[in-house]
């Protein structure tokens, strides 16, 4: 059975964001120089089938530790986008033709349209920008820049969305070479949630609680 209510607060809709930046496979046009913002949003063009694990940390002065979720993301085909959380608990999420669809254990199915989300909606109009590598349309929802060389580089987007603005600051890419490695979702309120993708995340994993989410999100660790 369905339902039809609001997405869960508890979850940001930006946190969605690295379910359209699955790691590059073709090697970077400008490995022996300095990144400029373009090339980096070029680098992260790619067809589907496309998948990546994902280490997810959220802080909350509600939480008596940061919370450490676990994953996958799956991009089967163009059109859709899959969030499989694996450990502490077991859910699905899925985005595709304006929809949003959570599966839970133990719990009914909930299905609710992403214009009822308005940072979702806002966030949904750049992921063709984003999969096709194309930074002028990017432009069209975010401010872009970018900082580094091309061993550790940082793409931030400030979202101009009047809607999303209000929820996120900005978000903070950082990569190195052809590799993007985490995702920094900077909320207006509340704390800096950090998404370890690929093999930062798999670095993340074999260190178990003692390994330092931030140095690797920033490429000061290595893995």
């Amino acid at each position: 059975m369905s339902t039809n209510r609001r997405p869960d607060p508890a979850r940001p809709a930006h946190c969605w964001l690295p379910a359209l930046l699955l790691a590059a496979t073709a090697p970077l046009a400008w490995a022996q120089a300095a990144p400029d913002s373009d090339a980096i949003v070029r680098s992260l063009a790619r067809p589907a089938p496309a998948a990546t694990p994902f280490v997810e940390v959220r802080e909350s002065p509600l939480l008596k530790a940061p919370l450490r979720v676990s994953g996958e993301y799956r991009r089967p085909d163009a059109d859709t986008l899959v969030r499989e959380v694996r450990a502490p608990y077991a859910e699905t999420t899925t985005l595709r033709d304006g929809q949003a669809v959570l599966a839970r254990q133990g719990r009914p199915e909930r299905r609710f349209a992403l214009s009822r989300a308005p940072e979702l909606a806002a966030l949904q109009g750049s992921f063709g920008a984003l999969l096709s590598g194309d930074a002028e349309a990017l432009r069209r929802h975010y401010t872009v820049e970018s900082e580094g060389d091309a061993q550790r580089w940082v793409l931030r987007l400030v979202p101009r969305d009047d809607r999303l603005a209000a929820k996120l600051r900005e978000l903070r890419l950082h990569g190195r070479g052809d590799e993007l490695r985490c995702i920094e979702n900077a909320a207006v309120q509340g704390e800096v949630q950090r998404t370890l993708m690929g093999a930062a995340a798999e670095a993340a994993q074999r260190g178990g609680d003692d390994v330092d989410i931030a140095a690797l999100c920033r490429g000061d660790a290595t893995g």
